[in-house]
């Protein structure tokens, strides 16, 4: 059965920064391309940033890049996104989600597997 299980979100002031952590089990890690997408309260879940399968490039949204940085562990069948220079519009529970042999791209349809998310809050 696979899982994937965020931790670290949390309340923080604008400003601030947090590291979101993703572990990964029951799949080979190494076949996975990983994402973070984020859904605010009324919107529609949006993409954050993606690594792909085999290289590890990263792509980020517009709004989070040259903020939030994101790094995988495969020796934990971890992922991890570190958000610096936090802003209250960066309010959302964020999810973790897992492509196999994905090229690590924006579409969540493209994503085989979902955690249940982390609540990020950044107060003003």
């Amino acid at each position: 059965q696979v899982q994937l299980v965020e931790s670290g979100g949390g309340l923080v002031q604008a400003g601030g920064s947090l590291r979101l952590s993703c572990v990964a089990s029951g799949l080979t890690f190494s076949n996975y391309a990983m994402g973070w997408f984020r859904q605010a309260p009324g919107k529609e879940r949006e993409f954050v940033a993606a690594i792909s399968w085999r290289r590890g490039n990263t792509v980020y949204a517009d709004s989070v890049k040259g903020r939030f940085t994101f790094s995988r562990d495969s020796a934990k069948n971890a992922v991890y996104l570190q958000m610096n220079s936090l802003k209250p519009e960066d309010t959302a529970v964020y999810y973790c989600a897992a492509d196999a042999f994905g090229a690590g791209r924006d579409d969540e349809r493209e994503y085989d597997y979902w955690g249940r998310g982390a609540q990020v809050t950044v107060s003003s």
